[in-house]
C-alpha cells in the first residue's frame, strides 16, 4: 500500500515533457510541442482543454525565447498563444488557471509602450480574475508577482511590489520552485543580493534542472 502511495506521489510530482523542455531551454522541442498542440486545438475548437494545452505550449516557448533575449520572437509566440487562451477562457470562464495563463501570455506580449498599452491592462485584469477565483493557489500569486515585476514602479508596479506576492505563493506552497526563482529576481532588483542568492539556491534545490535559475544564481554577486 505504501509503495502505491509513493508511486502516486512521484507520478504527480514528475514534470511534464513540456516542463522538462522549458527547464532545459530546449527551444526546438518546445516549437514542436507548440505545433502539435496547435494542430490538435484547431481540430477541436470547442474543447477547452485542447485550447489550453496549445496556449500553454506557446507560453513556455515564449518564456524560453524571452530568457534567450529574443523578445521579438517571444511576443509573436505569445500572441499566437493568446488566441488559444482566449478561446479556453470563453469556453470555460470559471477556470482560474485559464485566466492565469491568459494573463501571463498578455504579459509576455508586452515589448514596448504601444504593446504595453494594448496588453498591459488585459494582463492585469486576467491575473486579478485568476487570483479572485483561486485565492489559495500558489501559482496565481506567482503570476501576479511576475506581472508586477515587469511593470515600472512609475506605472504602479515594480519589484518591491512583487515580493509580497512571491512570499504569499511560497506560504501557500513551500515547494513552488518558480516562486523562489522570481523572488530571487525581485530581491536582486532591490539590491538584496545575499537574499536573492538564497532564493535562487532554494529554487534549484526544488528544481535542479531549471537552466535559467542556474544562470541567475551565477550572475548574482555573492556579496
Amino acid at each position: 500500500m505504501l509503495a502505491i502511495v509513493i508511486a502516486a506521489y512521484l507520478a504527480a510530482a514528475a514534470p511534464s515533457p513540456l516542463e522538462v523542455a522549458r527547464d532545459k531551454q530546449d527551444r526546438a522541442a518546445l516549437t514542436e510541442f507548440a505545433a502539435q498542440a496547435g494542430g490538435a486545438a484547431a481540430k477541436a475548437p470547442n474543447d477547452d482543454e485542447a485550447q489550453y494545452r496549445a496556449a500553454l505550449a506557446n507560453c513556455y516557448l515564449a518564456e524560453v525565447a524571452i530568457e534567450l533575449r529574443d523578445r521579438k520572437a517571444g511576443r509573436q509566440i505569445a500572441e499566437q498563444g493568446i488566441k488559444f487562451a482566449e478561446k479556453s477562457v470563453a469556453l470555460k470562464p470559471a477556470s482560474a488557471e485559464y485566466y492565469r495563463l491568459l494573463g501571463t501570455l498578455y504579459g509576455q506580449a508586452v515589448t514596448d509602450i504601444m504593446s504595453g498599452l494594448t496588453y498591459g491592462p488585459k494582463a492585469k485584469d486576467a491575473i486579478n480574475k485568476a487570483v479572485e477565483k483561486a485565492p489559495k493557489s500558489s501559482m496565481m500569486y506567482v503570476a501576479r508577482g511576475v506581472g508586477n515585476y515587469y511593470v515600472p514602479a512609475s506605472l504602479g508596479g515594480g519589484s518591491k511590489l512583487s515580493i509580497p506576492d512571491f512570499q504569499k505563493a511560497i506560504e501557500l506552497d513551500p515547494r513552488n520552485a518558480e516562486a523562489y526563482l522570481w523572488l530571487g529576481l525581485s530581491l536582486r532588483k532591490e539590491n538584496r543580493d545575499a537574499e536573492a542568492r538564497q532564493a535562487f539556491a532554494k529554487s534549484l534545490e526544488l528544481n535542479p534542472n531549471r537552466v535559467w535559475t542556474k544562470q541567475q544564481l551565477e550572475k548574482t554577486p555573492a556579496k
